[in-house]
């Protein structure tokens, strides 16, 4: 299930960022008290109660000739599309303002969920004012103060009652579900298009629970697989066509609900700094993972080409090193036949169980190897590791002090495990807690 969406609207000036950075509880967002600062969406994740979401911060919606201002309203009106509720945004020193109601123009015409919010109200006295907010038509506004951090639980209450209902989907347990994530003109399309006209591969079109999405379904060799599309590629108007980063949000709403994320490179153009932080996010959500370097065809090579290229891509992609390579060309349907085995083998190391007894005979000789290190004159003593969960594999390694157990040596384990069980694909994550 999809995480709810919540987009952060208003004008400039009026502490969207401010309010954001309190929401996800990092200072993400650049906050200077300028007109117009940010000028970018910036996506994140936050939490309240038993709520988990994403949440949208966008530039300032104003009226206005200057391109940056066109360009920040074609931002926040890609964000309200996405958005499965909005705060709307307000600032209580300045009162309803004539761009504050050509904000509520927009968000009439969006017919989501709208939260008012009246920020910079820091003292009761100030509670007075928020009164004429009510003439925007969003029914009671809510007081906060993104400065002093005071209203946010409310607003985050009153946000929460919009959330879509979950409904749990009858998913077959052993279909893999699978996206491609990518800058645009990577090839996404054409690879998918690839993939479902394969021979021996039947296809159905359902429809999927991220909006404007259609999963497809696909047997191939008698294995079945959901190819989950990022929603945004179908869609078009100017505004999406030429806003690159509208896509980022919807790759990370298929990146949860894949088993297996296809990274897909340009062989054309090589790598540029986006690849890196569009397979971060697969990789941080803990999926496994294929990097698809596709329009192989259009490259001159030699003996050395592809070898190069794979180098190239592990210097770039070190926190990938897990995930296999795979050369292809979706236009000629060349080396096309080598992507779903790689598919298949991701998705069964995504959730291998290693049995425990096993696992610590591996762990002991590791030890043996290189001994557990030291600081201060106390010793690491690793007593015994079992696996906690799948998808991905997670390890919990009960020790005597979980702090002197440091980055380099829980590499040194990790890259022990994975020489005897393997775990091509996937990530693996070790933590360290002590025996009681």
């Amino acid at each position: 299930m999809a995480k709810p969406v919540v987009a952060i609207v208003g004008r400039p000036n009026v502490g969207k960022s401010t309010i954001f950075n309190r929401i996800v509880g990092e200072r993400i967002s650049i906050v200077e008290d300028i007109p117009g600062v940010t000028r970018d969406r910036i996506y994140s994740s936050g939490e309240w109660l038993t709520h988990d979401f994403n949440i949208i911060d966008t530039g300032g919606i104003e009226i206005g000739d200057e391109p940056f201002l066109e360009q920040i309203r074609q931002q926040a009106e890609i964000a309200i599309d996405e958005a499965d509720v909005i705060i709307f945004l307000t600032n209580g020193r300045e009162g309803v303002t004539g761009a504050d109601e050509e904000v509520a123009k927009i968000l009439y015409r969006s017919n989501k969920p709208v939260v008012l919010a009246v920020n910079k109200v820091d003292n009761p006295e100030m509670r007075d004012q928020i009164y004429d907010f009510y003439a925007l038509g969003f029914g009671e506004p809510v007081p906060i103060s993104g400065s002093h951090g005071l209203g946010l639980g409310d607003l985050l209450d009153e946000v929460a009652k919009h959330f879509p209902k979950r409904e749990a989907r009858d998913d077959d347990e052993d279909t893999i579900k699978f996206s491609l994530i990518g800058r645009p003109n990577v090839g996404k399309s054409s690879l998918v298009n690839a993939i479902v006209g394969e021979e021996r591969v039947i296809v159905s079109d359902i429809a999927g629970t991220t909006r404007d999405a259609i999963d497809t379904e696909v047997t191939y060799n008698g294995q079945k697989y959901m190819i989950i599309d990022t929603a945004g590629m179908r869609k078009k108007g100017k505004v999406y066509e030429t806003t690159e980063k509208y896509s980022v949000l919807r790759a990370l709403r298929a990146i949860e609900r894949s088993d297996v994320v296809l990274v897909v490179i340009n062989a054309e153009e090589g790598i540029i700094e986006q690849d890196k932080h569009i397979a971060g996010y697969a990789h941080e959500a803990g999926r496994a993972v294929v990097i698809v370097v596709n329009k192989w065809d259009a490259i001159e090579k030699d003996e050395k080409t592809m070898k190069e290229f794979e180098q190239n891509i592990r210097e770039h992609f070190q926190f990938l090193s897990y995930a296999p390579i795979v050369f292809l060309s979706a236009k000629t349907k060349k080396r096309i036949h080598t992507l779903m085995p790689m598919i298949n083998l991701a998705s069964e190391n995504h959730s291998m169980r290693v049995q425990t007894n096993v696992l610590n005979d591996v762990i002991m000789d590791a030890v043996a190897m290189n001994p557990t290190p030291t600081d201060k004159g106390r010793r690491l003593k690793i007593f015994y590791t079992t696996q906690v969960a799948v998808k991905p594999p997670t390890f919990v390694v009960f020790v005597n002090e979980p702090e002197l157990l440091h980055f380099s040596y829980e590499r040194f384990l990790e890259n022990r495990i994975r020489d005897a069980f393997g775990f091509e694909g996937t990530p693996i994550k070790l933590f360290a807690r002590e025996r009681k």
